[in-house]
């Protein structure tokens, strides 16, 4: 049997210390303890935005603030992620519409915030640039366009 596993970058610790924990970690586990009848580990869930809420009291260095900042764009990207699965799983389980309505709500803002935080970020960095810099860019689904419709003659 082959397995592979694909990660995501996810917010990367740069504060001198690791993390055991997180997704490709938590599948790993949990596929090691099915294929070898292990418990599985029921830790609680992860909580780097906790982290990250420490670290911002304690930055001292501007290049410590501007990492923070896009650490959490990058956290917030995460969650318009997870705001997304659970949108399509709201439709998939026929929830009522206004779930899937408000999900989606929240992941285009979850989004602008994440884009708007790439944006300032610099700022806070002792090298400030006096050119703006771009986000990094979403790809969106493309939607096809609705046909126009037809009259009867």
């Amino acid at each position: 049997m082959a397995i592979s596993l694909h990660a995501r970058r996810q917010a990367a610790a740069q504060y001198d210390h690791t993390s055991v924990s997180g997704p490709v970690t938590g599948y790993a586990q949990a596929l090691h303890a099915a294929l070898y009848g292990l418990p599985e580990d029921n830790a609680p869930l992860p909580t780097a935005l906790d982290a990250l809420l420490h670290a911002t009291h304690t930055a001292k260095k501007p290049e410590q603030k501007t990492a923070i900042l896009r650490q959490l764009a990058d956290q917030l990207r995460n969650a318009a992620d997870i705001l997304q699965l659970y949108q399509h799983r709201a439709l998939w389980d026929r929830l009522p519409e206004d779930v899937a309505t408000h999900l989606r709500t929240a992941h285009d803002q979850a989004q602008q915030i994440a884009t708007a935080l790439d944006r300032v970020a610099p700022a806070f960095s002792s090298t400030r640039s006096t050119t703006p810099t771009s986000p990094p860019q979403t790809v969106q689904p493309a939607v096809p366009p609705t046909p126009p419709a037809r009259q009867r003659r």
